[in-house]
């Protein structure tokens, strides 16, 4: 995925491990633990097809807050937006039941 100005980094590039995630309906989703940006070939432990989603896309592994919460995975392309500064905040366009879970 290419921003719309070739000079206009992706929003993955603003991203950083620690910071908080809400998902698009303003609930939180948990904290980056890794970024993984787009095309390096890191593969993330979810299915086949998923994978390659996520690996063109660049990826955001969240580690999960709330009860029962697991591990989950935004690509590159469900991140709207980041705040930085005190807290650190990443933005998705599309609500918890629509990132990617380990193994899925």
């Amino acid at each position: 995925m290419q921003p719309e100005n070739p000079t206009q980094a992706l929003p993955i590039a603003r991203v950083n491990v620690g910071m908080t995630v809400a998902d698009s309906e303003g609930e939180e989703v948990g904290r980056v633990t890794v970024v993984q940006m787009p095309d390096t070939g890191v593969r993330p432990e979810v299915a086949a097809g998923v994978a390659e989603r996520l690996m063109a896309a660049g990826y955001l592994r969240i580690d999960g807050t709330g009860f029962l919460s697991n591990d989950v995975y935004a690509s590159g392309d469900q991140i709207a937006g980041s705040v930085e500064g005190a807290p650190a905040t990443v933005t998705l366009n599309v609500p918890r039941s629509e990132l990617f879970r380990p193994g899925s």
